[in-house]
Parts: C-alpha cells; structure tokens; sequence
C-alpha cells in the first residue's frame, strides 16, 4: 500500500533522533549503522532539499549506492552521446 506521495508506508520513518554537538558533528546509533551497513570509513553524500529558499530536510546516501545509481540512469545516456554514428547503407547512397 502507498501513501498520496507514491511511498510504500515503511520507506520513511524517524530510525533515531540525534543532536549536532558545539563542532557540528553528529553520531549515527551502533543500530542505525548496523541496519544500513555502515562501515568506519565509508562515505555519505549528504543531499539538502530546500523549499522557499531554505534546506526543510538531509539525506544522507551511502556513495556507492548513489555512484551505482548515477551509472545506471546516465550510462545508456551517454553512451549513446559518445557512440559514433554508424552509417547505414542508405544514409551512403544519398550521398
């Protein structure tokens, strides 16, 4: 079942709530870490969404998710950009 926002009901919900200390930096719950398989050394790519000019809400993705993601959507697309264009043979005899 999904919501009016095409979200299955279980794909968002509060996992922890954590406080950013006086240097800015936040710790992610052992549980958390363990339920995303985050390892000591891996990186995350915080995104900001903003709205009326200010970041409403951060995503934090695993970069080899969004790495593997990227690859997937914009690979066919370029491939096809820097593939030469093959001639077929009545493209030749109209020349």
């Amino acid at each position: 079942m999904t919501n009016k926002e095409g979200c299955a009901k279980e794909c968002c919900r509060i996992d922890a709530v954590i406080s950013v200390d006086a240097k800015g930096q936040i710790v992610l719950p052992k549980e958390l870490r363990e339920k995303a398989k985050i390892k000591p050394n891996d990186k995350l790519a915080v995104i900001g969404f903003q709205k009326d000019s200010e970041v409403c809400c951060i995503v934090m993705l695993k970069v080899d998710a969004l790495e593997n993601t990227v690859k997937n959507l914009l690979g066919p697309v370029f491939k096809n950009v820097f593939q030469p264009k093959v001639e077929n043979n009545e493209t030749r005899k109209s020349a």
